[in-house]
Formats: C-alpha cells, sequence, structure tokens
C-alpha cells in the first residue's frame, strides 16, 4: 500500500544540529498534517544526486541550509523573484506535475520575526545590515518591500556589499527606500534597528561594527542563536539596545516554508514558545 505520509527534509552539510525536524513535527502535529521531516546530510559535491534521490524516494519538497542555496536555487524549473534577487533558495517545492520550484523564506521570516514577534515596525526606520553573504542576500528584498526610511549594507569587503546593493537597486528605487554600502569601520550614523547577518561572533571576531550604530531602545538582532548570538546579544545590552536573536527568524521561516508545502498556515509563535522552552531546559541539562 502507498504511504499517506508525505515526506520532506532539510539537507545541509552540516545537518546533525538543525531544529527544523523538531519544528515541523509540531507544525504538522498542531495542523493535523501527516508528514514525515528528516535531516539528510548531504556530501559537499554530491547535492544534485543527493536531491534526485530524495525526489525518486517520493519527497514532496525540501528545505536547503548552508553550503547549498545557491546550488538549490540553480536545481529548480522555476524561482520566486525572491530567489531571483537572492540567488540562493532555502525551499524546494515539488508541484503536482513533478517540477521543481525554488523559494527563499528566510528574509520573510526575519521579517516576521521583527514585526510580529518582537513588534517593531521597519517602515520609515533606518536599518543597518552587516554582511553581504548568503545569509544577508536572502533578506535584503523582503527588507526593502517593508519600505524602511533607509538601509546601509557593511561587510568586511566593500565590494562584496556594493554587488549586493547594485542588484537591489531597482527594488529599492520602486519601494522608495534609501540604499547604499558603506565601509563597515566607516559608520558615521546610528540605526533604529541592526541586524547582524554575519558569523562574526562564531569565528570569534568579536563585533565588527562600532558601538555608534545604537541608538537608546535600538533593535539589534542577529540572524543566529544560541552561543553563537550571545556576544552581539551582550554588547547590545551594554549599549542600551535591545538584542533579539535569530530563533524566531528561525520558526517564521520554517513556517513560511511549511505553508508553501501544504497550504496551511501553522501556529508559529506557539511552537517558537515551545522551542524557547526545550532550549531553556537543554541549557541546564
Amino acid at each position: 500500500m502507498p504511504s499517506t505520509t508525505d515526506l520532506y527534509c532539510v539537507m545541509g552539510n552540516p545537518v546533525a544540529h538543525s531544529r527544523s525536524p523538531w519544528i515541523h513535527a509540531r507544525f504538522a502535529a498542531l495542523t493535523q498534517q501527516p508528514l514525515d521531516y528528516q535531516r539528510r546530510l548531504v556530501p559537499l559535491n554530491g547535492f544534485a544526486a543527493d536531491l534526485q534521490a530524495f525526489l525518486h524516494s517520493g519527497g514532496k519538497g525540501c528545505n536547503i541550509t548552508v553550503p547549498f542555496k545557491l546550488d538549490a536555487a540553480q536545481a529548480a524549473h522555476t524561482q520566486s523573484p525572491r530567489v531571483a534577487l537572492a540567488g540562493a533558495a532555502n525551499t524546494l517545492v515539488v508541484g503536482k506535475d513533478g517540477r521543481l520550484h525554488a523559494d527563499n523564506t528566510d528574509g520573510l521570516g526575519l521579517v516576521a520575526d521583527i514585526t510580529r514577534n518582537a513588534g517593531f515596525a521597519i517602515a520609515g526606520k533606518d536599518v543597518l545590515l552587516i554582511g553581504a553573504g548568503g545569509a544577508a542576500a536572502g533578506v535584503l528584498g523582503p527588507l526593502l518591500e517593508q519600505q524602511p526610511r533607509s538601509i546601509v549594507v557593511c561587510n568586511r569587503t566593500f565590494h562584496k556589499a556594493q554587488a549586493l546593493v547594485d542588484t537591489h537597486a531597482a527594488l529599492a528605487q520602486s519601494q522608495k527606500v534609501e540604499l547604499q554600502a558603506q565601509e563597515q569601520q566607516g559608520l558615521a550614523s546610528s540605526f533604529d534597528i541592526i541586524i547582524n547577518g554575519t558569523a562574526a561572533s562564531l569565528q570569534g571576531a568579536g563585533i565588527p561594527v562600532p558601538a555608534s550604530v545604537l541608538r537608546p531602545g535600538s533593535l539589534a538582532y542577529d540572524m543566529m542563536y544560541g552561543p553563537a548570538a550571545q556576544p552581539f546579544l551582550d554588547w547590545a545590552q551594554q549599549h542600551g539596545a535591545i538584542g533579539r536573536d535569530g530563533l524566531g527568524m528561525l520558526v517564521e521561516q520554517a513556517a513560511e516554508s511549511f505553508a508553501l508545502w501544504r497550504g496551511v498556515r501553522p501556529p508559529s509563535q506557539q511552537v517558537l514558545q515551545e522551542l524557547r522552552a526545550v532550549l531553556a531546559q537543554e541549557a541546564k541539562a
């Protein structure tokens, strides 16, 4: 008998510490959706073959994490405008005709967490985006669509920040947002929202920008969570800003993926609260 449980997965390398299976299991239980969501550790040079094997086994969709987001975008038959802009995909959806559609829900997840869960409006605000790699590229489009007053992109290597700004210039113009690249250490102004899209704290490199970028009550958001985000959050608090980690972004981008696959919106805020409680228990253990 054919299985009535649809198969999904997260593909990455490494992938052992991914919280996605737990998140999607909770989404499935709370929405009564019959699905099985697994981790797949993919060989670094084996994404295409592993994706085909997963699809051949009846897979209906997958999340893609580092370092395969570029490969995922290129593997799909069709791409959302977000993927075309970011050049990277974190979600693959198998259509009824078997064709693969690529989307990127990272930026939607970040925006949802900032505006809905943290209660910070982005519209009309001054935003600093630190980093110009895949994480930053995945969120800049949805941030621009919130119509902040301005976004400054800064990066250790300036030309990468400028390249990211150049690819988003038309969108910025259509949304009437002032978008520019600046040198990381040459930042002279302060911002309402500061988003860290680098792994600087994870690599022990310290905080990549001066404290003068913070205003009292600014939101300082690190896309990472757990110990990796702590130095950035501590720095924010020391300078009178409000620190927030990326756990909500993780849950909200998963909720966007789940909605694309199942046509049902899961209760993401409830699952975020549950996940925070799980992590707190693990930290005590």
